[in-house]
């Protein structure tokens, strides 16, 4: 039914207040390191692109040398990965607005630390990623505590003034606080941070960091240590030499795939018989995690880690290699895209050391110990609990399906704007999750793609906006469909609730189906009642057409736009944004309806809420579905929802379709939505 799910838990559920005190500085360091991994991932591809840069053109000494090129190595280092980090960090504390602002206050630590009244005249300013790990989330936090002071004070056509200036004034603020109050600490901890790695590097002591990074990586740590500290290091190290030994202290993928070979020979039960496919997701996927919960089963061979990593960069050291940029995920495949020229052989022997070490230590850790055959699941749990929610790769260990791990409890529609086909679809799955007696226990929204945050076990979308959806929601579940209105798929989603509840909560399951036979004539009249509810005049009489003209999907949105335009609730403009939305996302619901609106964009264009009506005589071909009824939407804020929950409902009704088709007046009309303009 869905793509891999990996759904979100809460981390208080059910847990003990004296388990989660116990957790609480391990989970804010869990926290913290996920934050840092949150700016830096989202930029791994810039850092791939300014290592490829650097490994081709830099000059003289690179194979396709060209100075002019050898521009871009500089300045990428310099400016571009640390606004964008900055940006990053900043957007996630208070969107753009916050991204812009971390943008333009880390300008100030990064110029701060090239120049030469903070550095000395022969210096070499660093890389300030650390500096805009820092100034981005401050500039984002700034922000965000600014517009709440005066949040709907601002009057009336002056909030676009007072944002920009705003926003502006602050950033300009910040960037000089930056430059004279963070650059000072930014370099001496640059320095100090530095020294320490030198220390390690030139007394051979660099292997000891796997008694630290290893167990950090079991505990879900290590992005605090990965992005907070050795991706920042690394790079600079890379800028200097044109390669860095640190970009592959946690990336070497030998020590967890050492450990899942020896559960492949003297491993048992469904540990060893998961443990080959884990293996290739492992080395191959750079999927870590999938190991982790084969060292928790048994804490000890946590030392097999160690001795791995600590033999892969003792190899390594010893060929003095390193990678280019970092390898994210830690996949063999990206771990050789990213190595130098001159380290290929190096590296290779790194991780065949860190393999055949980890996989000698803990096949004598389990062939002279004991095993017990359900582990492995106690161990997952185990792993989901420190991490926080649940795994991607959990289901594969567990032998769970894709949607019979975690309860469902949170479902999300996302489209383009959020306002029109997310409405209607959330609304008629609502409407079947509350007739299956569930309407409590799982909630339903809407929102624009643009506004995903990673929150809901389930994710729905149209087919077309699944690459759009899943970015921002990566811990959920993905079910896309080709139409929001009559789309088999809700049903699947129903059952899978069901058979959810059923399986792990007894009361549940009884009430589902007393609710279920319960939603008759009693169900039904309250369905009625709603619908007789009242709403703004978002839909009239004069924006209802039971003769429609057009002949063409692009005429018939001319014409329902048309309707709105006239109202005089909606600019001219909006009709164009109407079109771009869709030859972008078809809107075609289902059932013989389409619903065309404007982009997310276009919402300046839209004064208050109105929605059109148009019938058609005969079917309009909708990019190859049949449709007869087109309803135009433009949406201010959130007051069309309830008329759209109202057509939702009509259209999931095939009578009350059938009534729309003989529908001999707009007066019907409007009564068949429940009387929307009482």
């Amino acid at each position: 039914m869905s793509r891999p799910r990996e759904p979100t838990l809460s981390t208080t559920t059910s847990v003990p207040t004296e388990e989660r005190k116990k957790g609480g500085a391990r989970v804010a360091v869990q926290r913290f390191g996920t934050f840092l991994s949150s700016m830096i991932m989202p930029n791994i591809g810039a850092f791939i692109a300014w290592g490829a840069i650097t490994a081709l053109f830099v000059y003289p000494d690179g194979p396709f040398a060209n100075e002019q090129i050898n521009t871009l190595v500089g300045s990428t280092v310099t400016y571009l990965l640390p606004i964008l980090i900055a940006y990053t960090g900043g957007r996630l504390i208070h969107g753009v607005r916050g991204g812009v602002v971390g943008s333009v206050a880390v300008m100030g630590v990064i110029l701060g630390t090239s120049s030469p009244v903070f550095i000395g005249e022969d210096g070499v300013g660093a890389p300030m990623f650390l500096g805009a790990m820092i100034m981005g989330p401050i500039g984002g936090w700034c922000m965000k505590r600014l517009d709440a002071l005066w949040a709907g004070r601002i009057k009336p056509g002056f909030e676009m003034l007072v944002d920009n200036f705003s926003a502006g004034i602050l950033a300009a603020i910040l960037a000089v606080g930056s430059m004279f109050l963070l650059t000072p600490v930014m370099n001496f901890l640059t320095h100090i941070a530095g020294e320490a790695v030198n220390f390690l590097i030139n007394n051979g002591l660099l292997p000891l960091t796997s008694i630290l990074i290893e167990p950090a990586k079991v505990l879900f740590l290590n992005n605090a240590i990965n992005h907070g500290i050795i991706t920042p290091l690394a790079t600079e190290q890379s800028l200097e030499q044109g390669k860095s030994i640190l970009f592959l202290l946690e990336a070497n993928p030998g020590p967890g795939f050492g450990i899942l070979l020896a559960y492949m020979f003297f491993g048992r039960g469904i540990a060893r018989a998961t443990a080959p496919g884990a293996a290739i997701i492992q080395f191959f996927g750079g999927i870590h995690e999938i190991y982790f919960p084969y060292v928790l089963m048994k804490p000890i061979l946590i030392l097999a880690a160690i001795a791995g990593g600590m033999s892969g960069i003792f190899v390594e050291l010893l060929f003095d290699v390193g990678l280019r940029s970092p390898a994210a995920p830690g996949s063999i495949i990206m771990i050789y895209l990213s190595t130098a020229t001159d380290s290929y052989l190096g590296v290779t022997l790194g991780v065949l050391a860190a393999t055949a070490v980890s996989f000698i230590v803990a096949a004598l850790l389990l062939r002279f110990s004991k095993q017990s055959e359900d582990d492995l699941a106690k161990a997952t749990a185990q792993m989901e609990g420190m991490k926080g929610k649940k795994s991607s790769v959990s289901g594969f260990l567990t032998g769970a399906g894709q949607t019979g791990g975690e309860q469902i409890s949170k479902i999300v529609f996302a489209c383009d704007a959020g306002m029109g086909s997310s409405a209607m679809g959330a609304s008629v799955l609502r409407n079947k999750i509350k007739k299956a007696g569930y309407g409590e226990q799982v909630s339903v929204v809407n929102s624009a793609i643009n506004n995903l945050t990673d929150e809901f076990d389930l994710v729905v979308v149209h087919e077309d906006l699944y690459d759009r959806a899943k970015g921002p929601t990566p811990s959920a579940a993905h079910v896309t469909v080709d139409n929001f209105m009559g789309s088999p798929r809700y049903d699947e989603i129903v059952e899978t609730i069901r058979r959810q509840r059923e399986g792990g909560d007894a009361e549940a399951a009884d009430a589902a189906p007393a609710a279920a036979a319960a939603g008759t004539p009693a169900a039904a009249s309250a369905d009625e009642e709603e619908r007789a509810g009242s709403t703004d005049e978002i839909l009239t009489a004069d924006s209802i057409v039971l003769g429609g003209r057009a002949t063409s999907r692009d005429a018939a949105i001319d014409e329902a736009g048309g309707l709105l335009i006239g109202t005089g609730k909606v600019e001219d403009a909006y009709l164009a944004a109407m079109h771009e939305r869709e030859s972008s996302v078809s809107t075609f619901m289902g059932n013989g309806l389409a619903i065309p609106h404007g982009t997310n964009e276009a919402k300046s264009a839209i004064h208050s809420s109105a929605v059109s009506f148009v019938r058609y005589d005969e079917e309009i071909d909708w990019n190859g579905k049949p449709v007869r009824f087109v309803i135009g939407i433009a949406g201010a804020g959130g007051e069309h929802l309830e008329l759209l929950q109202k057509i939702a409902k009509v259209f999931s009704d095939k009578e009350a379709v059938a009534r729309l088709e003989e529908a001999g007046s707009a007066e019907e009309v409007l009564g068949i939505f429940g009387k929307v303009n009482a």
